[in-house]
Formats: structure tokens, C-alpha cells, sequence
């Protein structure tokens, strides 16, 4: 499988440097052992996801694969120490395979991506020390371990963007192989050791023994017009043919070769890589989804050997019953016999007794074979053997075999049951997982929306067509009142502490009663009455002009909070209760409101109520109902939802 080359990590990072600088780290995940993707929040862009492949690559993604249910230790480190923290810098360590991101939070964090050899993730503190890698590794020179001082490995070969030419000289004098082989193992791999050498227009074979003053002049050349997009950063991104290669500058190797280009080179590797990653994804599912079908084949075969063994307990028994009702006199009498014998004698007396007659030939012992302390005998009707009770006689005896499958009888019953339940959760799960794989290959590339300005608040349409929007913290509480409030609009706010700013965006027009209603319930629903497990709130209204941010004398006003002067119109016992749908209002997106005002855009949505369901969990099942397409991710979702637990409202 290609890995990114010293040449694919300059350009990935100069772009990555570009993109993450100022952004902040939110969540890591590890969905394969070598790989972890963090997710980063842009501004001005939102969502950035950037796959690490220890060994492989690093780059954007727009196919976040599925994450595991249970987060493994190293992604859940990465979150404790860097959520929340700011990116500094994206560098490439000389011109090595090695990736550094600089996170700046109660620290300064470095996180190192080594691309070289299997690689490796590896998170520092400030002054340098490991806190933990992804893998454990201990070379003579080199230790990787947690508390260790990470040090870099010993830098390889020639770095063509600042070299020296007597450096190349050294190198190609003092080489005893020929000039491919020497340029490839100086820091150039196969491929740009190629076209240095296409470049030159000498013959790679060439031992370097006989390269000439001009011929190495020629090579320094070649080096400096391969490499100078990267200097100039002129990068011409793009797939060779069907995914043969992936390469952020044009090589003439590849001449007349079909060449599909990319906007950046992080576009680039995520459509080069993805399809591969996918396959890797595909692997690992698959063995899961295998052991969670074996698991159940297990039960099924063991409930099969049951029910095969019931059976034949059924088969068997019934005829042992019947062998002693046919041979009734020859049984009686062998019975009657022991009965006299047990007056005189002891069991084992008995059995001697019985084992000496035998060895005598006698016709009365012949069909006994066994006799144990506890008075049962095993004796031989129709060439099958058949246990008896010395002490019950032939019915008695009969009856305990005809019991015997009478039980086995009822309990098949039983078997038969859990086969077919068995079976049926196989073929569930079995579609299940032809579902999810189908999903792996086939994923959908997650596009990015134009995001409108409403929409970085909490917001919703009302059932008479009025734009409503919420603050969703206390900065974007300052955003609504400060830069979006205007005289004639609308100011609403719930009667408890933890509570958004409402604003109606009247454009100068009269609100109907409804609107305010929906407002109310709107304002309601995203207070922390919500997580509180209210079910009705007091909310109120006033006119712009009585909201104001200037305290008086003595008071403070809080970031995100402000002062109502005069009157306030009180809306008592507002119900707590929110519709989640997808709408068409100014292109398809995801509004959650008051259930009156969704229920008139969609026919589509789900009502919910405070409860007991964990976001995560209400959010899939709300997906699962209303975005039948998979047009947005389950994150807009969670992020549409009030704070805290919720349960869906079935009879809305």
C-alpha cells in the first residue's frame, strides 16, 4: 500500500497549516489500531476532520468512517488533554515524514505523527516529555514510552528545498551503487529518484563511481526544477489514472498517464486513500460482525445437539419401554430370580454368582451382563441392552423409560422455540451487517452547506411566517440582543436562571398572538428547565427598548444577561416540548421548534419532552425517522436538541 512520501507531507502540511491555525481541537476518535481522526472546529468553517494513519498518511477527510462503541483508551487521552485547546501551528519536521501540531491549552501540547516505517502518534507536554504514544517502541538509540523526552530519529539524505551541491557530490562520489539506488536511499524514494534522473537524461543504471563533474551538475539541476512547486508552493494536486498514485506536483514519469485534479492535496489523499481505508474499515467490521454472528451460530448449533438428543431420548427410551412389555415373562423371571437370590445373598455375592453361571453357560444368566450394588441390571432383549430396577417390576420399569421421553417430549417443545428465535436474531443480524458494510463502501462524502446567519443561533420559522432566533450560549445571547435585535422586533426570556435570549424578527410588521405563543414554548423548551425535567415555564416579552446592558449604580451585569426595565407581559404554564424536522426553508436544513410551527413546514418530524433518553441516543432514533436520505450527520442533530435527556412523543 503507498504511504505518503517526504514530498506528500510538505504539501499536506503547508495546506493543514493553513486550515487548522486558530482552530480548536474538539473530539479524537480511533476507529482502526493504527488510526485516529480528530475532529477540529474552524472558524468561520465549522467541522474539520483530519485522519493520522501511523506509518501512512495524514490529511483531511470528508468520509469520517463509523467510530467503535466503545472509544479506546489513546483517543479518550487526546480528548482529556487537548479538547478545547487552540492550534497554533502544523509543521513538517525538516523535510522528514514527520507531522507536528502545536495545541495551545492549559500548555503547550505537541502531538507527533510519524509516517516513517509502521509509525506512530505520539502526544508531548510542554517540555517535550511523552505523555502517552500509540505504540510502545524501543529502538538502541531511541526510546518511545510514556515520560521519556521524545527525540527525533537520526534525519536521512539530502532535503532537495535547502541543499548543498557539494553535499550531493559527497553523497554520489563516496556511493558505490548506481545512480537510481543512490538517489532513492538519500532521502528521494523510488519514484522522484525517477524523474530526477528522467530529469538529467541519464541513464539511472549508472554507477556513480563514473558520473562526470557535468553529470552531477545535471543532477543538482534536475533536483532544483522537481522540487520547485514546492518552493513556490504552485501545487498542481491530483490521482494518476484509476488510484494507481496520488502526488501533489506534476512528474514527467508520468507522462501521457490520465490525471484527475483536486482543488488541494488534502482533497487529493482523502479521495486517493479513502477507498483503501475503506476496505481496511471493511475488514475490521466485518471480523467484529463475525463474532457476533458465530456467537449466535454457537448457540444454535448447541441448541440443535440438544434438540437432536431429545429426540433420540424420545426414540430410545420408548423402545426399551416397549422391548420390556414384549419380552414380559423372560424379564419377570429374571426379575423373580434376583428376588430370591437378594433373600441369601449380598449384591456382590449376586453378581459373582451370576458371572460364574454365565461362564457356564447357563441359558438364565445369559442375558444379564450387569449388576451394580444398588440392585440395577443391565440385561439384553433383542440384541439392545436394557437397565432395570431389581427392585420395581416389568410396568414400574416400563413406566420410567415411557416417562423418560414423555419428558424429553415436553421439552422439545421448549428447543424448538428458542431455535427458531435463534435464527431469526442470526438473519437479523446478518442483514444488519450487510447494511453496515454495504454503508462502508458505498459512503457518502459529507458535503459541506452554506451555513445562513440564522443558523448560528437557535432558530425556527413561526406558523405565521416569522424568523425566530435564540441565543445558544452567553456570547451568542450578546450576539441576538446587541447585533440582531432591531426596534420593532420582539424580546423574550424564560422566568429562570440558564435561559436563551428570544428575539421575533418582526420586520416591522404586527406579531399575531401564535407567533408569540411559539415563541414562548420555543424559549421554554431551551432553558435549563429542560434538564431540570420541567414540564411548563413562565416566560415573558417586552419591547426592545426595555432591554438594556448599562446596570445601575451598584449592580453587575453578567456576560450573556441584561436588565428589563418596565413591565413585563407574562405567558404562565408554557409546556416544555420541542419538534425536531427537515425543512425547505432557504435550501434543506434541520429546524427545531415549537410542534404547531414544524408540523406547518414538514410532514416529517418528531415531537420531544423532557425524559430520560441520553442526547446521543435520541438524536439517532430522530435521524433515523426524519432523514431518510442521510443528508446531514448526526452531530446537526445532537446540536438541535435542547440541553440534556428527552424522550420521543409517539402520539404527535
Amino acid at each position: 500500500m503507498k504511504t505518503m512520501s517526504n514530498v506528500d507531507v510538505f504539501a499536506v502540511t503547508s495546506e493543514l497549516n493553513e486550515m487548522l491555525r486558530g482552530a480548536r481541537v474538539d473530539k479524537a476518535y480511533q476507529p482502526l489500531r493504527d488510526t485516529v481522526i480528530i475532529r477540529f472546529h474552524v472558524p468561520g468553517e465549522g467541522r474539520v476532520d483530519v485522519v493520522m494513519q501511523a506509518g501512512v498518511r495524514i490529511h483531511r477527510t470528508n468520509y469520517p468512517p463509523q467510530n467503535p462503541k466503545v472509544p479506546p483508551s489513546f483517543p479518550m487521552l487526546l480528548r482529556k488533554h487537548l479538547k478545547g485547546g487552540v492550534v497554533r501551528e502544523v509543521r513538517q519536521h525538516g523535510f522528514d515524514r514527520i507531522v507536528e501540531i502545536t495545541v495551545e491549552k492549559d500548555q503547550e501540547y505537541t502531538l507527533m505523527v510519524e509516517l516513517f516505517a509502521k509509525g506512530n502518534i505520539i502526544l508531548l507536554n510542554q517540555q517535550r516529555e511523552i505523555i502517552l504514544p500509540l505504540k510502545r517502541k524501543t529502538w538502541s538509540d531511541r526510546r518511545i514510552a510514556s515520560r521519556e523526552i521524545y527525540e527525533y530519529p537520526p534525519s536521512r539524505g539530502i532535503n532537495p528545498l535547502d541543499h548543498d551541491p557539494s553535499e550531493l557530490e559527497d553523497i554520489l562520489m563516496n556511493s558505490g551503487a548506481d545512480l537510481i539506488r543512490t538517489l532513492a536511499r538519500n532521502g528521494f524514494g523510488g519514484l522522484y529518484a525517477e524523474e530526477i534522473v528522467l530529469r538529467a537524461g541519464l541513464d539511472k543504471n549508472t554507477p556513480c563511481s563514473n558520473l562526470t563533474p557535468d553529470d552531477i551538475r545535471k543532477i543538482d539541476a534536475a533536483i532544483y526544477e522537481t522540487f520547485k512547486p514546492l518552493r513556490e508552493l504552485d501545487l498542481k494536486p491530483h490521482i494518476i489514472g484509476d488510484g494507481e498514485d496520488v502526488l501533489p506536483i506534476e512528474l514527467r514519469v508520468y507522462s501521457g498517464r490520465e490525471r484527475r485534479y483536486f482543488e488541494s492535496f488534502n482533497d487529493a489523499a482523502d479521495e486517493f486513500f479513502s477507498s483503501i481505508f475503506r476496505e481496511e474499515i471493511r475488514r475490521a467490521h466485518e471480523e467484529e460482525w463475525e463474532r457476533e454472528v458465530d456467537r449466535f451460530r454457537k448457540r444454535l448449533r448447541i441448541q440443535r445437539e440438544t434438540l437432536e438428543k431429545f429426540k433420540k431420548t424420545i426414540e430410545v427410551s420408548t423402545r426399551r419401554g416397549d422391548l420390556l412389555y414384549a419380552n414380559y415373562s423372560l424379564v419377570e423371571e429374571v426379575l423373580a430370580t434376583i428376588r430370591r437370590a437378594r433373600e441369601k445373598y449380598s449384591w456382590d455375592e449376586i453378581k459373582n454368582i451370576i458371572a460364574d453361571a454365565r461362564k457356564r453357560g447357563l441359558p438364565e444368566a445369559s442375558n444379564i451382563t450387569e449388576i451394580d450394588r444398588m440392585g440395577n441390571i443391565t440385561i439384553f432383549l433383542d440384541g439392545e441392552p436394557v437397565r432395570i430396577d431389581s427392585k420395581l417390576g416389568v410396568p414400574e420399569n416400563a413406566e420410567v423409560y415411557y416417562e423418560k421421553a414423555k419428558k424429553a417430549k415436553r421439552k422439545i417443545k421448549g428447543v424448538m422455540t428458542a431455535i427458531e428465535k435463534t435464527e431469526k436474531e442470526i438473519e437479523r443480524i446478518e442483514k444488519k451487517r450487510d447494511d453496515a458494510l454495504r454503508n462502508i463502501m458505498v459512503p457518502r462524502r459529507r458535503v459541506k452547506r452554506k451555513l445562513r446567519w440564522f443558523e448560528k443561533f437557535r432558530w425556527f420559522v413561526s406558523s405565521d411566517g416569522f424568523l425566530v432566533i435564540g441565543g445558544r450560549d452567553a456570547g451568542t445571547n450578546e450576539m441576538v440582543v446587541k447585533k440582531h435585535m432591531e426596534p420593532r422586533d420582539i424580546y423574550l426570556h424564560s422566568d429562570i436562571h440558564g435561559a436563551p435570549s428570544v428575539v421575533i424578527k418582526t420586520e416591522g410588521r404586527d406579531v399575531p398572538e401564535t407567533t408569540i405563543q411559539e415563541a414562548a414554548v420555543f424559549a421554554a423548551s431551551f432553558s435549563s428547565a429542560w434538564t431540570r425535567g420541567f414540564t411548563s415555564l413562565d416566560v415573558y416579552w417586552v419591547h426592545p427598548e426595555q432591554v438594556s446592558k448599562t446596570p445601575r449604580s451598584g449592580e453587575f451585569v453578567a456576560r450573556g444577561a441584561f436588565i428589563i426595565r418596565g413591565s413585563r407581559n407574562y405567558l404562565r404554564g408554557v409546556p416544555l416540548k420541542i419538534a425536531i424536522g427537515v425543512v425547505d426553508y432557504e435550501g434543506e436544513r434541520i429546524m427545531s421548534g415549537p410542534p404547531s410551527a414544524v408540523k406547518r413546514m414538514t410532514e416529517k418530524f418528531v415531537t420531544v419532552k423532557p425524559g430520560y433518553t441520553k442526547k446521543e441516543a435520541l438524536a439517532k432514533a430522530i435521524k433515523s425517522r426524519v432523514d431518510d436520505e442521510n443528508l446531514f450527520p448526526l452531530e446537526d442533530f445532537i446540536r438541535n436538541l435542547p440541553p440534556g435527556k428527552g424522550d420521543i412523543v409517539e402520539d404527535d
